[in-house]
């Protein structure tokens, strides 16, 4: 799903950077923006689901809830780490001509790590309480046992999935009014921004990622991998899938009906951006692509294509997610952009949408497929040798 992700985002990114002319206002960017709502959708769901792998590792090894805590808040810092030096670096590539504001912009790493930071406090909630359950029959606790581990067997996941899925509903809820009547303007401006995406420009703008509405998916990626990665599903993966598929198919059509009828919770409805019905409706698409990548990589082209190249493409975009989408912001907003902004059609557009894949393909095999350690000491060694 990473690589469809990436690929979906190279789209959107060079579509929109490059096109001009007649065709910045025809049905084709248009058509090419739509499909733009899904990636950042796709990073923080798979974020949600991989947060979920990597805790439920943690408690069948007898890590204790707070070891898990520290460990997953870490890793959320560490991210938001990674989105803070990339506003940086975009600041001093554009220096001179970018605003200093820039360096405040929210992006999608930096609602990454927040939501894996939220997440591990939400996780590390629901793991004390039963790891204080698992220790005596009521909640007390003796000091004299020790350190209690999260789990004696495997991480709840009725529970986890249940806190998870509440989130998600509280912060669809509260999104539009956040946005509208609630909206938190006695904060500095940098701060509110992470809650409603305003920046400095006075209202909450679209083309921002914050935590309103946007952790909600990684939130809901969390409740779908402790189904995915419990006992029952570990053994039935395409089973569950299937049933995760007919959810989000189900969640589609409600959302759809919703979306239609007279019933109105909001005075201001902002379908595209704020709507919980929409929020609905990419969680339902987000189900459905897991279980058509699911059945790509295991039935279908992708297990023919890995027979014949010995890789599958979108997974290998998938192994460097983080790194092709670092890179290729430069060759395409930045000022080493391979075609001129805005000033080039469909045709050249495609052509260097299509440079942009094939170079991050090979960026990500450099990345994952050669051994640089080994590289490194065998030039050293060759160095090193005597001559003659």
């Amino acid at each position: 799903m990473r690589g469809l992700a990436c690929v979906l985002m190279f789209q959107t990114h060079c579509y929109d950077s490059w096109l001009g002319g007649d065709a910045r206002h025809g049905l084709f960017i248009k058509d090419s923006q739509r499909l733009g709502t899904l990636p950042a959708p796709l990073f923080l769901f798979l974020a949600g689901v991989s947060f979920a792998l990597v805790t439920s590792k943690l408690v069948r090894k007898n890590a204790t809830p707070g070891q898990i805590t520290r460990a997953m808040v870490r890793r959320g810092a560490e991210i938001v780490g990674f989105g803070l030096l990339f506003r940086l670096q975009e600041y001093l590539i554009a220096w001179g001509w970018a605003p200093w504001t820039d360096l405040f912009r929210v992006d999608v790493l930096n609602i990454i790590g927040l939501s894996m930071i939220m997440m591990a406090l939400l996780c590390g909630l629901v793991l004390q309480i039963r790891a204080l359950r698992l220790r005596t029959p009521g909640l007390a606790v003796d000091p004299a046992r020790g350190p209690c581990p999260a789990s004696t067997a495997a991480m709840p996941v009725a529970t986890i999935a249940t806190a998870a899925l509440g989130v998600v509903v509280l912060i669809a809820l509260v999104t539009p009014p956040l946005y509208t009547t609630w909206r938190p303007t006695w904060l500095p401006w940098q701060i509110e921004s992470y809650i409603d995406g305003c920046h400095n420009l006075g209202s909450p703008q679209p083309w921002l990622f914050c935590i309103f509405p946007w952790s909600g998916f990684a939130f809901a990626g969390l409740a779908v991998g402790a189904v995915l990665f419990s006992d029952w599903a570990r053994d039935r993966t395409a089973q569950a899938l299937a049933y995760l598929a007919a959810v989000g198919a189900a969640a589609i059509l409600i959302a759809y009906q919703l979306d239609h009828s007279s019933l109105q919770l909001y005075s201001t409805y902002d379908y595209w951006h704020t709507s919980p019905n929409f929020f609905m409706m990419r969680v339902g698409m987000l189900l459905l692509i897991a279980f058509l990548t699911y059945a790509w990589c295991r039935w279908g082209l992708a297990t023919r294509g890995s027979s014949v190249w010995g890789f599958s493409p979108f997974i290998q975009l998938g192994q460097a997610s983080l790194l092709v989408y670092w890179v290729h912001i430069e060759f395409v907003y930045g000022r080493f952009s391979i075609l001129p902004k805005r000033a080039v059609g469909v045709a050249t557009a495609t052509r260097g949408l299509l440079e942009i894949c094939v170079s991050m393909l090979i960026l990500s095999m450099l990345r994952t497929r050669v051994d640089w350690n080994a590289l490194r000491v065998s030039l050293r060694a060759r160095i090193s040798q005597p001559a003659g």
